[in-house]
Protein backbone atom coordinates (compact mmCIF):
# COMPACT_ATOMS: atom_id res chain seq x y z
CA UNK A 1 0.00 0.00 0.00
CA UNK A 2 1.28 3.00 -1.29
CA UNK A 3 0.33 5.99 1.91
CA UNK A 4 1.98 8.74 1.31
CA UNK A 5 1.85 11.37 3.75
CA UNK A 6 3.84 14.61 3.33
CA UNK A 7 3.38 18.30 3.29
CA UNK A 8 1.95 19.40 0.02
CA UNK A 9 -0.48 20.95 -1.29
CA UNK A 10 -4.20 19.18 -1.12
CA UNK A 11 -2.85 17.42 1.86
CA UNK A 12 -3.38 20.26 4.39
CA UNK A 13 -1.04 21.03 7.07
CA UNK A 14 -1.43 21.68 10.98
CA UNK A 15 0.42 22.14 13.79
CA UNK A 16 -0.74 21.01 17.25
CA UNK A 17 -1.76 24.89 18.43
CA UNK A 18 -3.82 24.97 15.07
CA UNK A 19 -5.39 22.30 15.81
CA UNK A 20 -6.40 22.92 18.97
CA UNK A 21 -7.84 26.76 17.56
CA UNK A 22 -9.63 25.03 14.94
CA UNK A 23 -11.37 21.92 17.61
CA UNK A 24 -11.70 25.03 19.73
CA UNK A 25 -10.13 22.56 22.48
CA UNK A 26 -7.22 22.37 24.97
CA UNK A 27 -3.52 22.16 23.06
CA UNK A 28 -1.55 19.56 25.60
CA UNK A 29 -4.40 16.89 24.37
CA UNK A 30 -3.32 17.74 20.80
CA UNK A 31 0.47 17.71 21.76
CA UNK A 32 0.62 14.34 23.35
CA UNK A 33 -1.56 12.36 20.88
CA UNK A 34 0.55 14.20 17.96
CA UNK A 35 3.91 13.41 20.00
CA UNK A 36 3.44 9.74 21.17
CA UNK A 37 0.92 8.26 19.17
CA UNK A 38 1.10 9.67 15.13
CA UNK A 39 4.09 9.89 15.43
CA UNK A 40 5.03 6.91 17.73
CA UNK A 41 2.90 4.05 17.41
CA UNK A 42 0.80 4.78 14.72
CA UNK A 43 3.86 6.09 12.21
CA UNK A 44 5.96 3.07 12.91
CA UNK A 45 2.83 0.41 12.04
CA UNK A 46 3.45 1.90 8.33
CA UNK A 47 6.89 2.73 8.12
CA UNK A 48 6.89 6.72 7.89
CA UNK A 49 6.32 9.13 10.57
CA UNK A 50 1.97 10.83 10.13
CA UNK A 51 3.75 13.96 10.62
CA UNK A 52 6.52 16.20 9.61
CA UNK A 53 8.38 19.68 10.96
CA UNK A 54 8.15 22.36 9.17
CA UNK A 55 9.71 25.87 10.50
CA UNK A 56 10.77 24.27 13.84
CA UNK A 57 7.49 22.99 14.58
CA UNK A 58 5.49 19.82 14.24
CA UNK A 59 2.57 19.19 11.49
CA UNK A 60 0.17 16.65 9.92
CA UNK A 61 -1.95 16.44 7.25
CA UNK A 62 -5.89 17.40 7.21
CA UNK A 63 -6.87 13.11 7.29
CA UNK A 64 -4.48 13.20 10.28
CA UNK A 65 -6.22 16.35 11.98
CA UNK A 66 -9.56 14.73 11.28
CA UNK A 67 -8.34 11.39 13.21
CA UNK A 68 -7.41 13.17 16.69
CA UNK A 69 -10.92 14.71 17.33
CA UNK A 70 -12.54 11.06 17.26
CA UNK A 71 -9.35 9.32 18.87
CA UNK A 72 -9.69 12.32 21.29
CA UNK A 73 -12.99 11.46 22.40
CA UNK A 74 -12.44 7.54 22.82
CA UNK A 75 -9.73 8.76 25.16
CA UNK A 76 -11.78 10.94 27.02
CA UNK A 77 -14.24 8.23 27.36
CA UNK A 78 -11.29 6.27 29.12
CA UNK A 79 -10.41 3.73 26.39
CA UNK A 80 -6.96 2.68 26.66
CA UNK A 81 -4.47 4.36 23.68
CA UNK A 82 -3.53 0.43 23.07
CA UNK A 83 -6.96 -0.55 22.65
CA UNK A 84 -7.79 2.98 20.69
CA UNK A 85 -4.48 1.85 18.56
CA UNK A 86 -5.69 -1.79 17.63
CA UNK A 87 -8.82 -0.68 16.11
CA UNK A 88 -6.85 1.91 13.96
CA UNK A 89 -4.46 -1.23 12.54
CA UNK A 90 -7.80 -3.73 11.98
CA UNK A 91 -9.66 -0.86 10.35
CA UNK A 92 -7.17 0.68 8.68
CA UNK A 93 -6.44 -3.25 7.18
CA UNK A 94 -10.67 -3.41 6.27
CA UNK A 95 -10.78 0.10 4.48
CA UNK A 96 -6.96 0.23 3.29
CA UNK A 97 -6.46 3.44 4.30
CA UNK A 98 -3.89 4.70 6.82
CA UNK A 99 -7.07 7.28 8.08
CA UNK A 100 -9.66 5.28 8.62
CA UNK A 101 -11.22 7.55 11.62
CA UNK A 102 -11.27 10.05 8.99
CA UNK A 103 -13.49 7.34 7.05
CA UNK A 104 -17.59 8.05 6.29
CA UNK A 105 -18.49 4.55 6.91
CA UNK A 106 -16.76 4.40 9.88
CA UNK A 107 -17.67 7.29 11.44
CA UNK A 108 -21.29 6.80 10.33
CA UNK A 109 -21.33 3.05 12.28
CA UNK A 110 -19.87 4.04 15.56
CA UNK A 111 -22.56 3.14 18.40
CA UNK A 112 -22.62 2.82 22.09
CA UNK A 113 -24.11 2.02 25.41
CA UNK A 114 -22.84 4.36 26.64
CA UNK A 115 -19.17 2.66 28.18
CA UNK A 116 -18.99 0.64 25.08
CA UNK A 117 -18.27 1.90 22.01
CA UNK A 118 -19.51 -0.33 18.71
CA UNK A 119 -17.99 -0.33 15.15
CA UNK A 120 -20.90 -2.07 13.12
CA UNK A 121 -20.74 -2.55 9.59
CA UNK A 122 -20.28 -5.30 7.13
CA UNK A 123 -17.41 -7.59 7.84
CA UNK A 124 -16.22 -6.23 11.13
CA UNK A 125 -18.45 -5.69 14.30
CA UNK A 126 -15.06 -5.12 17.25
CA UNK A 127 -15.80 -2.93 20.09
CA UNK A 128 -13.81 -0.96 22.87
CA UNK A 129 -14.22 -0.77 26.55
CA UNK A 130 -14.10 2.90 28.33
CA UNK A 131 -14.01 3.16 31.56
CA UNK A 132 -15.91 6.54 31.71
CA UNK A 133 -19.56 7.59 29.34
CA UNK A 134 -18.96 8.34 26.15
CA UNK A 135 -20.33 11.36 24.23
CA UNK A 136 -21.33 9.78 20.75
CA UNK A 137 -23.74 13.33 20.08
CA UNK A 138 -19.90 14.44 20.06
CA UNK A 139 -18.91 12.51 17.52
CA UNK A 140 -21.86 12.94 15.50
CA UNK A 141 -22.31 16.56 15.77
CA UNK A 142 -18.13 16.54 14.06
CA UNK A 143 -19.38 14.19 11.61
CA UNK A 144 -22.23 16.81 10.32
CA UNK A 145 -19.53 19.31 9.76
CA UNK A 146 -17.74 17.44 7.57
CA UNK A 147 -17.44 16.69 3.35
CA UNK A 148 -16.43 13.72 2.06
CA UNK A 149 -14.57 12.89 -0.99
CA UNK A 150 -15.39 9.99 -3.71
CA UNK A 151 -13.10 7.81 -1.34
CA UNK A 152 -15.88 8.58 1.41
CA UNK A 153 -12.37 10.21 3.43
CA UNK A 154 -13.55 13.61 4.41
CA UNK A 155 -12.27 16.29 2.53
CA UNK A 156 -13.44 19.75 3.95
CA UNK A 157 -14.74 20.65 8.04
CA UNK A 158 -16.91 23.38 8.36
CA UNK A 159 -15.95 24.94 12.34
CA UNK A 160 -19.14 26.60 13.03
CA UNK A 161 -21.23 24.23 10.96
CA UNK A 162 -22.13 24.30 6.85
CA UNK A 163 -24.90 26.71 7.26
CA UNK A 164 -21.50 29.56 8.02
CA UNK A 165 -19.17 30.56 5.95
CA UNK A 166 -15.77 29.65 7.42
CA UNK A 167 -14.01 26.21 6.60
CA UNK A 168 -11.16 24.27 6.70
CA UNK A 169 -10.08 22.58 2.47
CA UNK A 170 -6.52 20.96 2.67
CA UNK A 171 -6.65 22.53 -0.86
CA UNK A 172 -7.06 25.97 0.00
CA UNK A 173 -4.40 27.90 1.94
CA UNK A 174 -3.13 24.54 3.29
CA UNK A 175 -6.17 23.80 4.87
CA UNK A 176 -6.04 26.91 7.30
CA UNK A 177 -9.66 28.52 7.90
CA UNK A 178 -10.57 30.59 5.19
CA UNK A 179 -13.81 31.58 3.79
CA UNK A 180 -16.07 29.36 1.24
CA UNK A 181 -16.07 31.93 -1.47
CA UNK A 182 -12.62 33.81 -0.78
CA UNK A 183 -9.48 33.07 0.75
CA UNK A 184 -9.40 35.71 3.06
CA UNK A 185 -8.57 34.78 6.46
CA UNK A 186 -10.78 35.00 9.24
CA UNK A 187 -8.32 36.44 11.87
CA UNK A 188 -8.31 39.63 9.08
CA UNK A 189 -11.57 40.76 10.11
CA UNK A 190 -11.29 39.99 13.78
CA UNK A 191 -7.99 41.96 14.02
CA UNK A 192 -9.99 44.94 12.02
CA UNK A 193 -12.63 44.55 14.61
CA UNK A 194 -10.37 44.00 17.73
CA UNK A 195 -9.23 47.19 16.81
CA UNK A 196 -12.64 48.92 16.79
CA UNK A 197 -13.75 49.30 13.02
CA UNK A 198 -17.45 48.63 12.36
CA UNK A 199 -18.70 45.70 10.82
CA UNK A 200 -19.97 47.77 7.93
CA UNK A 201 -16.85 48.95 7.75
CA UNK A 202 -14.92 45.80 7.44
CA UNK A 203 -17.13 44.52 4.95
CA UNK A 204 -16.68 47.60 2.49
CA UNK A 205 -12.76 47.72 2.76
CA UNK A 206 -12.78 43.76 1.91
CA UNK A 207 -15.92 43.98 -0.49
CA UNK A 208 -17.38 41.29 1.61
CA UNK A 209 -20.70 40.14 2.98
CA UNK A 210 -21.50 41.60 6.72
CA UNK A 211 -22.09 37.85 7.42
CA UNK A 212 -18.90 36.92 6.49
CA UNK A 213 -17.42 39.50 9.22
CA UNK A 214 -19.86 38.08 11.85
CA UNK A 215 -19.01 34.20 11.37
CA UNK A 216 -14.98 35.48 11.62
CA UNK A 217 -15.89 37.34 15.12
CA UNK A 218 -18.13 34.21 16.37
CA UNK A 219 -15.31 32.00 15.11
CA UNK A 220 -12.75 33.92 16.98
CA UNK A 221 -14.03 34.67 20.41
CA UNK A 222 -15.54 30.88 20.55
CA UNK A 223 -15.19 29.80 23.96
CA UNK A 224 -12.98 26.29 24.55
CA UNK A 225 -15.31 23.35 25.47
Amino acid sequence: MDFENIPKIGNGSFTAAEIADILNIDYQQVHRWMNIYWDGKIGKEYGYKYSWVTDGKRAVSFHTFVEFYVMMQFSEAGVKPKKVLDAHRELSKIFNTPFPFAKRKVLENIHTDKKTIFFDFEGSNMTLDGSKQFNLNLIKQFFIKLDFNSNDLASKYYPLGKEKSILVDPERKFGQPVFKTHNTFPDILYNHYKAGDSMNYIAAIYELDKADVKDAIAYKTRKAA
